[in-house]
């Protein structure tokens, strides 16, 4: 059986003096953590139309996360996209402490090596710390390989810089792209 906080034991233990070392920080506190996972999947015009259709986009991301997720729904009405105010246009859930640690381990461990041809992600940041990464296929998952072929995005948020992001990824194994 695999701990199920492996990531969080490895932080305390490996990433925090080795971070504090790279960067000179003299406290644990100044090392950047991870705060939470966010995984977001939007939904088109013709999905809903139909809540058979949402209730099974709602199971396979809470079955990919362990979290049941809410539907996001359309503040105003946008004509080109045939979105009317209050239909669903997303689902959305946040992940933290264990259930983020856990869903962290089983990306970057079972999930990312079963990405076809794959050579790293190649990893978007606003600039504050977060690093936001689309998979065009969720049956990298092994709890949705059964499925239907959707996307997803998954949002990685840090508490610290870019740079200091970054580098407490790569810590924990995170696969970036050479690129």
């Amino acid at each position: 059986m695999v701990d199920k906080n492996r990531k969080e034991k490895q932080f305390r233990e490996e990433i925090i003096p080795a971070l504090k070392e790279k960067f000179g920080f003299s406290n644990d506190l100044q090392v950047p953590r991870l705060q939470k996972i966010v995984i977001t999947r939007g939904i088109n015009a013709e999905e809903s139309k139909t809540s058979s259709v949402i209730d099974e986009l709602v199971n396979d991301i809470a079955v990919i996360s362990g979290q049941k997720p809410i539907i996001r729904k359309a503040k105003k009405s946008i004509a080109t996209f045939k979105l009317r105010e209050g239909m669903p246009n997303g689902i959305m859930v946040t992940l933290r402490r264990e259930r983020m640690y856990a869903f962290f381990d089983r990306f970057v461990s079972l999930a990312s090596p079963r990405v076809r041809d794959f050579q790293g992600f190649k990893i978007k940041s606003d600039g504050n710390g977060n690093f936001t990464v689309g998979i065009k296929d969720q049956r990298i998952f092994l709890e949705t390989e059964n499925r239907p072929s959707k996307g997803l995005q998954i949002t990685i948020v840090t508490s610290g810089s870019d740079e200091e992001g970054r580098a407490l990824l790569e810590q924990f194994g995170f696969p970036f792209s050479k690129n």
